[in-house]
C-alpha cells in the first residue's frame, strides 16, 4: 500500500540508541513506508559496541540523519539531554529505537500537531503508554486531556509525563528542566514527571494509546533496561503497601519537597 508523502519540515525525529541497531533500521524502515519525511533526523547514541556504530554509519548512507556520539555510556538521561541539545526545529518527535510506527501513526501525528500550532499552550501529545492515563478529558479526533489534580487517588497520576513516544516542543527544556543525569532511568523519568505537574504543563493523550506505535524487542536486541521486581508486583499486601507509600511520596514530591 503506498502512503501520500507528508513532509514535517518544522519537526525533528530524534532517536535515543544504544546496541540495538538493527531496531534501529527497522524504525527508520517504517517510517520511510509510511512516506513521512522530517526536517532533520538526530540518533544520540550512548557509547554502543563498534559493531553497531558502523551499522549505524552504514544505515546514514541510507538515511540521511545526524548522528550524535558519545566516548563512554552516561545513561538514558544524558542521551535525550545531548539529543534534545542539537534540536533546531520548532518540535520534536522524541521516539526510543526499540518502538515502530503503525499505520494509523500517520493521522494521529498530523492531528497531534495541527493542536499544538493552533494552541500553544500545550506541551507535549503523547502516543503510546503502558496503561490508559487514569484521568482523561475528552479533546478531539480520538485525543483527551490529562488532567492532574492533588486529591486525585489512582498513582498513576503520576505519569502526566512519560519518555514513551511523543511530540514536544523545542522549549521543553526552558518549560521544565533537563533530564536529571547520573540516576537509573526510570528514576529519571519520575523527576521529569514531577517537574511536568509542577510547572504545569499541559498534555494530550491518544485514547488508542497502542494503535500508533508497538514496542518490540527481539531476543538478539532485548531491552537493556532492568525494573525492580517488587515494583512490578501485582500481590494484593504488596500492591496496597505499595499504593499508600507512592501516595505519600508523590505529595511530598510535588506540593513538600524543595525544588532544585
Amino acid at each position: 500500500m503506498a502512503y501520500e508523502l507528508q513532509t514535517f519540515k518544522d519537526v525533528t525525529l530524534l532517536i535515543t540508541h544504544f546496541n540495538r541497531s538493527n531496531s534501529l533500521e527497522r524504525l527508520f524502515k517504517n517510517f520511510s513506508d509510511l512516506n513521512i519525511i522530517f526536517g532533520e533526523i538526530i540518533v544520540s547514541d550512548d557509547a554502543s559496541s563498534e559493531i553497531h556504530l558502523e551499522h549505524l554509519r552504514n544505515l546514514q548512507n541510507v538515511y540521511i540523519f545526524k548522528l550524535l556520539t558519545t566516548p563512554i555510556n552516561k545513561g538514558l538521561a544524558n542521551n535525550i539531554n545531548k539529543g534534545q541539545d542539537a534540536v533546531t526545529t520548532p518540535y520534536t518527535l522524541y521516539v526510543q529505537e526499540d518502538f515502530v510506527p503503525c499505520m494509523k501513526f500517520k493521522n494521529g501525528f498530523k492531528n497531534a500537531k495541527e493542536f499544538m500550532d493552533q494552541d500553544s499552550s500545550i506541551d507535549i501529545s503523547r502516543f503510546y503508554a503502558y496503561l490508559r492515563y487514569p484521568y482523561l478529558k475528552p479533546y478531539s479526533r480520538g485525543f483527551s486531556l490529562m488532567l492532574y489534580k492533588p486529591w486525585y487517588t489512582n498513582t498513576n497520576k503520576i505519569y502526566h509525563y512519560s519518555d514513551h513516544p511523543h511530540l514536544r516542543r523545542r522549549n521543553f527544556f526552558d518549560r521544565f528542566g533537563r533530564y536529571v543525569e547520573g540516576i537509573k532511568s526510570d528514576k529519571a523519568e519520575y523527576e521529569m514527571s514531577i517537574s511536568f505537574i509542577r510547572n504545569k504543563g499541559k498534555a494530550l493523550f491518544f485514547d488508542e494509546f497502542k494503535s500508533l506505535f508497538t514496542q518490540e524487542n527481539s531476543s538478539d536486541e532485548p531491552s537493556t533496561v532492568r525494573r525492580n521486581e517488587l515494583r512490578m508486583s501485582n500481590g494484593i499486601l504488596i500492591s496496597s503497601i505499595r499504593t499508600v507509600y507512592r501516595q505519600i511520596k508523590f505529595n511530598y514530591d510535588l506540593h513538600l519537597r524543595p525544588k532544585n
